[in-house]
């Protein structure tokens, strides 16, 4: 019995359909990208593991797809080392490469290693599949692409405000609706020191980041079982209950961060940030920090689980769709430094194409014919005028129109099925009468009308 074909689990197959909508999506992010001087880059697939392990934090590490060492893998391991290493050093022995977990560690690695060829701050974008060993659900995959923007070489924070506007640039084009949330992790490493537990800044980050999700007495038990002692959880409630404009939030932090000098700081970038980005809309209001066009909200739960990120963090959510992040980022201070390029700042966003993919179908916002590209069918009734209608093919694409010749002349209802299953909007019909008078009957297959036309009316008309 033939095996029956499958593929593994949180991939997928995309047909023409999917590919036009997934080439929509990508098209729109890229043209916002070049309108802020973005250049494209690649980075291969693979990496090899001392570039990933370590950056995503431990959680992150177990995510990692690994690729098993070619050749005779085996003959590193023996019975002792078998019974005796821990996972991670049998790894090491078995494996030195791993797919990508996300676009910005290989782009830190990418600054380092060419950093004599680019010229700072150096602005890239990159469009690729990543791979993450995560549990398949909805909106979340195996094997998914990010479009990633990033600028580094530079501490401004008109950086962060250049972000904050492409993110409003490709959703206004893409016609959906979304809020950008907004956190600064110097804000969460003072909420640590003012609640007295500095050293675990990473506990309470990743517990409050679900929030959402499992609700505030579910992250207080999280907290309590990680060992953070009860009068801590109890002082942090008022900070994860603040509530108003964003402005009136940052107020009511700075006096709560008043003894920690690294809270007040992302108060004040928070604040640059806020005011750069109203004062550069055309009815920004300085006081409520509320631009049109887009809703921006300060989300104190926000923390981006990521360990590499020290400043500004973003996360963007559909308002029409139950869906999770759609687009996420923020500021690094120093992520090239762990590969011998200390001190170089960046800060950048991806968006989710595979959600916004999903958000854009439940929201049925494509645009209507987005599959048909062929123009102009040659429908054929014999050999001869298969050949004819190749000619006149010739003419026309070397004229720039996408045409197609039916490969072989079947029953005319069976080239006119084709022609309207492919959303094909003429069809030039060649017969006996129209090769001898050097002409194609053209087919409208929107109005069904049809008129004998001359090589230089079809032109005219296409």
């Amino acid at each position: 019995m033939a095996q029956k074909p499958s593929i593994p689990k949180g991939t997928r197959d995309f047909a023409p359909l999917e590919m036009a909508r997934r080439n929509y999506i990508f098209d729109t992010i890229k043209s916002v990208f070049s309108l802020y001087g973005f250049q494209q880059i690649e980075t291969p697939a693979m990496e090899n593991l001392s570039t990933l392990m370590g950056k995503y934090g431990e959680e992150g590490d177990k995510l990692l797809f690994k690729i098993l060492n070619s050749g005779d893998w085996k003959r590193s391991l023996d019975t002792e080392s078998l019974a005796g290493a821990s996972i991670g050093a049998l790894t090491n022995k078995v494996s030195e490469k791993g797919l990508r977990y996300d676009l910005t560690v290989p782009f830190a690695r990418f600054v380092v290693q060419h950093r004599e060829d680019i010229q700072f701050p150096f602005k890239r974008y990159q469009i690729q599949p990543v791979w993450r060993a995560d549990r398949p659900q909805k909106g979340r995959y195996r094997e998914f692409y990010q479009c990633d923007v990033d600028v580094v070489g530079t501490n401004s924070l008109l950086s962060e405000v250049e972000l904050m506007q492409i993110v409003e640039a490709v959703y206004r084009r893409l016609g959906i609706r979304v809020s950008l949330h907004v956190n600064n992790r110097k804000i969460l490493a003072g909420i640590a020191e003012v609640i007295g537990q500095p050293e675990r800044m990473v506990d309470i980050t990743v517990a409050i980041d679900k929030l959402d999700k499992i609700g505030i007495d579910n992250v207080n038990n999280e907290l309590l079982e990680k060992g953070l002692p009860e009068a801590s959880v109890v002082a942090l409630q008022p900070i994860l209950q603040l509530s108003g404009t964003n402005a009136e939030k940052l107020d009511q932090l700075e006096n709560i961060l008043a003894s920690s000098e690294t809270g007040l700081k992302g108060i004040d970038e928070l604040r640059t940030i806020f005011a750069l980005y109203a004062d550069s809309t055309q009815d920004g209001d300085m006081t409520t920090y509320e631009p049109s066009g887009m809703q921006i909200e300060l989300d104190l739960c926000l923390a981006r689980g990521l360990n590499y990120y020290t400043g500004a963090i973003f996360e963007v959510k559909a308002l029409d769709v139950q869906m999770g992040s759609i687009t996420g980022g923020g500021r690094y201070d120093n992520l090239t430094g762990i590969f011998g390029l200390p001190n170089v700042s960046g800060v950048g966003i991806s968006f989710g194409a595979d959600r916004i993919y999903d958000v854009l179908t439940e929201l049925n916002l494509y645009p209507e014919n987005l599959q048909s590209t062929t123009e102009l069918l040659f429908a054929s009734f014999g050999e001869a005028e298969l050949l004819y209608a190749l000619r006149w093919a010739k003419v026309l694409r070397d004229k720039g129109l996408c045409v197609e010749v039916y490969p072989e002349p079947a029953k005319m209802k069976k080239q006119m099925s084709y022609a309207d299953s492919k959303k094909i909007p003429y069809v030039a019909i060649v017969g006996g009468d129209e090769m001898a008078a050097n002409k194609v009957m053209l087919k409208d297959m929107v109005t069904g009308s049809q008129r004998l036309v001359s090589m230089d009316e079809l032109l005219s008309k296409m």
